[in-house]
């Protein structure tokens, strides 16, 4: 028996990275889990992948910030599977690497639009559907540099912070329908959008790090594997730092 045996949760950007671990664990722990991403491709290959180890997993096409995209993968839940008892928002983009000043416009927007806006926006659309279960739970994927700015991320760090401060907004609203809200915060984990920060090799950064390491995308699922259980009923509004032990806040 599974801790979400008979659940259905809904993943965002889950076909590789940080979301397909966070997928895969929530599918092992025994819910069927609805990956998605912007190419069918890779959608594709995350449920063959999990489908090849056995695990309930069903995929569909999703930008999020297309509304039709997002109503369509919502009725899709409601009409394949019947329910929705965890929503896990890990979409996130980052166009530009350099100067704050100096970002152009069109990154701005892109950046906002896809990490806040489309995050609660796929938030009020999916309540009511969570509702009608009487129970749920909503984890979203911010960043350590939502605490930390990093001067080369800046926008994109000031999104995540965003996301930290919707967490702690939603909390007295969702509760009244028995919907927790939660957030992880990861430092930095070894994925594609994290290249360019480790660029300078993993030593010098894991040297920043407590445990000496840099992290991995399961070092995230875990977490939010807890925080959407029953183990977790009185945690609410609250912000994980996953980070090894980098100095995040008091």
């Amino acid at each position: 028996m599974g801790r979400f045996d008979n659940l259905v949760a809904l993943v965002t950007a889950s076909t590789e990275g940080i979301g397909f671990a966070i997928a895969r664990k929530l599918a092992q722990d025994g819910a069927h889990v609805v990956v998605s991403s912007r190419k069918q491709a890779n959608v594709e290959r995350a449920v063959k992948s999990l489908k090849d180890e056995n695990l309930s997993v069903t995929g569909m096409v999703c930008h999020v910030a297309k509304k039709e995209n997002r109503m369509a993968l919502l009725d899709m839940i409601v009409e394949k599977l019947g329910r929705l008892d965890i929503l896990v928002l890990n979409a996130a983009v980052n166009p530009y690497f350099g100067s704050v000043l100096q970002t152009p416009e069109p990154a701005y927007d892109k950046i906002m639009d896809i990490n806040v806006k489309a995050t609660f926006m796929l938030i009020q659309e999916s309540v009511p559907l969570i509702m009608k279960q009487g129970k749920g739970s909503v984890v979203i994927v911010s960043s350590f540099g939502g605490y930390n700015p990093n001067e080369a991320l800046g926008i994109y760090s000031m999104s995540k912070t965003a996301l930290l401060g919707l967490t702690k907004a939603l909390v007295n609203e969702l509760a009244e329908s028995n919907i927790r809200v939660n957030c992880i915060a990861p430092g930095i984990i070894r994925t594609k959008f994290s290249k360019a920060l480790l660029q300078a090799g993993d030593e010098a950064v894991a040297e920043r790090v407590g445990v000496k390491r840099i992290g991995e995308p399961a070092d995230c699922a875990g977490i939010v594997s807890f925080l959407c259980s029953d183990e977790a009923s009185y945690i609410n509004g609250e912000t994980v730092v996953v980070a090894g032990g980098a100095n995040s806040r008091l």
